[in-house]
């Protein structure tokens, strides 16, 4: 069985076709960037380049986009063309392959605006079915990507799943605010908490998405650590946040001081992966606690797998504002 994965040169394609190939698996893996990770070098807003791609393949894992720090270097038409056309032409073309399985990687961006509480009020328990109100041009494109997606499913019955993922690079903070106040690693640990996953975990996500993709059909799953967290905690999370953390995850406070580390004093939303779990039957390793239980051994907070792909970066210009100055 052949597998076909795009954006093959990003952090997440490549960590897709490391595993694939350590798995003994056949794997086209396609993009912009030559890469040991690419067979195909092209792009997937050529359908003629789609089509060669697509030959012999039973399983589409489409994980390039355009995303987020692009926002600052690239035209809404850009986004549109990469994000909207290049996954037409992938479904297209995955019809007429008969291809079996379709993941799409989708980003939790999509929710935008509605993940951010007004003032006064509890934080924001993040599930699939949250209404979207994405802010910028990456999150509209995405979320008009996964409508494509179930019109797929609903018109030519092609097995369509699309997982929305939190965060798993391990470049800087966009926030200046948060690259000032903690360290790198200290500020990636706290997002296990509510907003990050580990890249491991995200592949592990999408193999169970692909097993399960042709008996579920079409759904939407949120790929984050688990939580500890619960709806209960939401009002306390936002004003403090310390309280919570120290009553759910007991202990974590004497590693955090022997690294001179701090917790956030409030976390406005938190991302809820129990539908990923309970239907994908997904088994994600790295949550806050195993983090904390990793960093007691001696180790530091990336998988193998993670430490494996690295950094990308996303420009090679400097921002003054930051690594990309977008909202």
């Amino acid at each position: 069985m052949s597998f076909l994965v795009t954006g093959s040169a990003g952090h997440l394609g490549e960590a897709l076709v490391r595993t694939l190939r350590g798995l003994g698996r056949e794997v086209v893996g396609v993009d912009l960037l030559e890469s040991a990770f690419t067979t195909h070098v092209g792009s997937i807003g050529e359908r003629a380049f789609v089509r060669r791609c697509m030959r012999g393949v039973k399983i589409v894992f489409h994980v390039a986009t355009l995303h987020k720090p692009h926002v600052v270097t690239h035209s809404a038409q850009d986004f549109v063309d990469t994000n909207i056309s290049g996954t037409l032409n992938l479904l297209e073309e995955a019809v007429a392959a008969g291809v079996e399985a379709f993941v799409f990687t989708s980003t939790t961006s999509v929710f935008g605006d509605s993940m951010i509480p007004s003032a006064g009020a509890k934080a924001v328990w993040v599930t699939e079915d949250v209404p979207l109100a994405p802010k910028n041009i990456y999150g509209v494109t995405k979320a008009a990507a996964e409508e494509l997606c179930r019109l797929f499913h609903r018109n030519s019955r092609l097995p369509c799943l699309v997982l929305r993922t939190s965060r798993f690079f391990p470049e800087e903070d966009d926030d200046r605010e948060m690259r000032a106040a903690y360290s790198p690693e200290n500020l990636k640990a706290n997002e296990f908490l509510y907003r990050r996953v580990d890249i491991e975990d995200a592949v592990s996500a999408h193999l169970a998405a692909a097993e399960r993709a042709r008996e579920i059909g079409f759904g939407r799953y949120i790929i984050s650590a688990t939580t500890p967290f619960r709806a209960e905690d939401l009002e306390k999370l936002r004003v403090d946040a310390t309280a919570v953390v120290a009553r759910r995850v007991a202990g974590y406070e004497s590693e955090y001081a022997r690294r001179g580390w701090k917790m956030l004093a409030g976390i406005d939303r938190v991302y809820v992966n129990q539908r990923a779990r309970e239907e994908l039957g997904w088994q994600p390793r790295y949550d806050f606690a195993y983090i904390i239980e990793r960093l007691r051994r001696g180790e530091d907070l990336w998988s193998p797998l993670a430490r494996l792909v690295g950094s990308k970066g996303y420009h090679a210009e400097a921002f003054a504002e930051g690594p990309y100055p977008v909202e």
